[in-house]
């Protein structure tokens, strides 16, 4: 007497039934030891050189066991003896089949995260410079390949002609194209960002025609996210960027300091020593930058002062520095005017009477 014969008995002498029911334990089983696998996979590849074992062990846990209970399920609907009518036989293979697409689908999605995530937490380790905007762009096309191709592939598989899905998709895309514009546009002006790359996440903007200006928190499909100097968001439609200038100080090689310094009328003497000293020190100086333009000339009778000009560009592009750096310049720019017996000038006016005073 076999021992399965009881077990067997008491679901009416179905074998299939029951080695369904085994099928469904292994299934089960293979699932468990499937996290210890990839657990131990995951301690392995953290410590290789490369990013890819990394993501893949990461990305691999769901979607593996997603693909082990599709496959698992399907082979016990399989050993079943039922009388299974037409329509729900034609389900059931399809739906393997999805389910197997939608895994592997789950499975490269994950995987694009995980390299995304990977590579900027290694460069940011390492010091290294990274445009996070354009791996940013290359993680969402990514993405978005992957779900058109599964969403394709998906059709076909469900028996709809990807051919007539394509076709609709051109005549529909018309209409669609109307009625959803300003979506669309900030897509498109989205997209051009990430190609042009004019900023970065990170960098500080400004506009001279609108009202923006501040550092760009998030680069989105639809609106880019920057935060103002007194830490309100302001969100601004990527089309807007396709229309107005954008300024990004951010980028600059030097910060230049352009400053008009007047001096009295009485102190006409003492102008060419200024002009010289000034001229001195900053070819001395160790923040100018000295392959720059550096100019301090005599330039304007002005009503109430002889006024000279200062030119030169300081080596550093922070603002902080670059503030520091300016007021240490012009605070000896004016030791220098009084150390030639000299005074800056301000507004005033002379009034010449002629005659006798009562």
């Amino acid at each position: 007497m076999n021992l399965l014969d009881p077990f067997i008995s008491s679901f009416g002498g179905n074998i299939g039934q029951v080695h369904a029911i085994l099928v469904l334990l292994v299934t089960f089983v293979v699932s468990l030891l499937s996290r210890v696998v990839v657990s131990k996979l995951t301690q392995y590849a953290r410590h290789s050189a490369t990013l890819w074992d990394d993501a893949f062990a990461q990305s691999l846990g769901p979607p593996l066991r997603l693909l082990l209970w599709v496959v698992g399920l399907s082979i016990a609907v399989d050993l079943v003896q039922v009388n299974v009518d037409a329509t729900l036989a034609k389900i059931i293979s399809p739906a393997r089949d999805l389910g197997v697409i939608v895994a592997l689908a789950w499975f490269l999605i994950r995987f694009i995260k995980c390299v995304q995530s990977n590579v900027i937490a290694n460069k940011a380790e390492t010091g290294e410079h990274l445009d996070k905007a354009a791996v940013d762009i290359i993680g969402k096309v990514s993405r978005l390949i992957v779900f058109i191709v599964t969403f394709l592939v998906a059709l076909q598989t469900l028996g709809f002609s990807i051919a007539g899905v394509l076709t609709f998709g051109g005549v529909g895309g018309i209409a669609i194209g109307f009625a959803a514009k300003d979506l669309l546009s900030n897509f498109f002006g989205g997209f051009i960002i990430y190609l042009d790359r004019p900023f970065s996440v990170g960098e500080w903007i400004s506009s001279p025609d609108r009202d923006i200006e501040g550092s760009v928190e998030h680069i989105g499909w639809r609106v880019t996210r920057i935060r103002k100097f007194d830490s309100r968001p302001l969100y601004v439609p990527n089309s807007v960027f396709a229309t107005i200038a954008i300024e990004n100080p951010s980028r600059m090689s030097n910060r230049r300091i352009y400053e008009t310094i007047g001096i009295r009328y009485e102190d006409a003497g003492a102008m060419e020593k200024v002009v010289e000293q000034v001229t001195a020190y900053l070819k001395d100086h160790a923040e100018i930058d000295q392959e720059r333009t550096i100019m301090v000339n005599f330039t304007t009778f002005a009503p109430s002062s002889l006024d000279f000009f200062v030119y030169c560009f300081t080596k550093t592009q922070t603002g902080l520095e670059f503030y520091r750096i300016k007021q240490e310049i012009l605070l000896h720019i004016l030791k220098i005017i009084e150390d030639n017996n000299a005074e800056c000038a301000f507004p005033t006016t002379t009034v010449h009477l002629q005659g006798d005073m009562p």
